[in-house]
């Protein structure tokens, strides 16, 4: 059994994947939204930006221990896991065997991050995208440039082309079939 870990900045198409690989391949997954919560990301990301970026300070102690569970227990060929910075995470790095890097260009996922929220169409969503945009101007930008970079030195598989889903899912099945090298 390998843990695959798709990887990639917000917007990228990492949950669509992992969840469209989990469904052909009847495989597992977890996803690292799923974990999120108050105590996830450093307070002050733009100062975590400017002392370094340390992704090991972004913590799932759930989703971690979720991992090692299924790791544990699963029987299956494959596990998907979404976790946007591949083995760049301490507790998560000695659990994952490959990482597959959805190397967008960030113009196509910003688009995608709006359209999403747009798609929503909570009462506020609007204002939300404003202060996003504001926060993405300011310093967000930076962040996910930082972290796809470290990511990147962790990766097996870097797709940096704007592909179908179908298309994306066929050629990391493809890989994996291959062997995974």
């Amino acid at each position: 059994m390998k843990v695959v870990a798709i990887s990639g900045m917000s917007g990228s198409g990492k949950t669509s994947l992992v969840n469209q690989l989990s469904n052909s391949l009847s495989c597992p997954s977890i996803l690292f939204d799923d974990f999120v919560d108050g105590q996830t990301y450093p307070t002050d990301m733009k100062k975590w930006l400017l002392d370094g970026a340390n992704i090991s300070d972004i913590k799932t102690p759930r989703m971690d221990k979720a991992l090692l569970n299924l790791v544990s227990s699963s029987k299956a060929e494959f596990i998907f896991v979404e976790e946007p910075f591949g083995k760049c995470r301490a507790p998560i790095s000695s659990l994952v065997d490959k990482v597959v890097l959805l190397d967008m260009p960030i113009d196509i996922c910003l688009s995608r991050i709006i359209s999403r929220n747009i798609a929503q169409s909570e009462e506020g969503a609007f204002k939300n995208i404003s202060q996003y945009l504001v926060k993405y101007n300011e310093f967000l930008r930076d962040v996910y440039i930082e972290t796809n970079t470290q990511t990147r030195g962790t990766s097996d598989l870097i797709i940096n082309k704007v592909l179908s889903a179908q298309t994306l899912e066929d050629t990391v099945i493809q890989w994996l079939r291959a062997g995974a090298n």
